[in-house]
């Protein structure tokens, strides 16, 4: 595994951990309580399945684990933004986190595409004149 891997699989599971932590500070309503709940799922799954992806076996399964981290990500990245925009932390509070969320977010889906764009350029072409040929035998 490269080093580029082995410090998104340390950030990734630093992130679920300071988003573990920062739930417990949420306030014990019925609100914070569901939006702790899912803002752990989302951050945990974030760690979880870029672990898996790194393990992937074939490129199929590391794009869909790929964008399930981003999508994750993502999802993080909408909790916090409620967080903070409910009140039920400080921005001060929720800023750091948030941004790690974006940055995740942008990241994955950045790789996502490259990793999309290398599986459409493996797949084989047609040659120019059989595409041709397709298209005079429909006229």
């Amino acid at each position: 595994m490269s080093a580029a891997s082995q410090a998104l699989k340390a950030r990734t599971e630093d992130f679920a951990v300071a988003v573990v932590k920062f739930c417990e500070a949420l306030p014990n309503t019925i609100a914070g309580r569901k939006i702790a709940g899912q803002l752990i799922d989302a951050s945990t799954s974030v760690a979880a399945n870029y672990r898996s992806a790194c393990r992937a076996y074939t490129r199929p399964l590391f794009v869909s684990k790929l964008a399930i981290v981003s999508e994750e990500a993502d999802e993080s990245e909408l909790w916090l933004r409620i967080i903070r925009r409910t009140g039920m932390q400080s921005t001060s509070a929720v800023g750091r986190l948030e941004q790690e969320a974006h940055e995740l977010a942008s990241i994955f889906t950045a790789s996502l595409r490259t990793a999309r764009g290398a599986k459409r350029a493996a797949e084989p072409r047609h040659p120019p004149d059989s595409v041709s040929r397709l298209s005079d035998n429909t006229l």
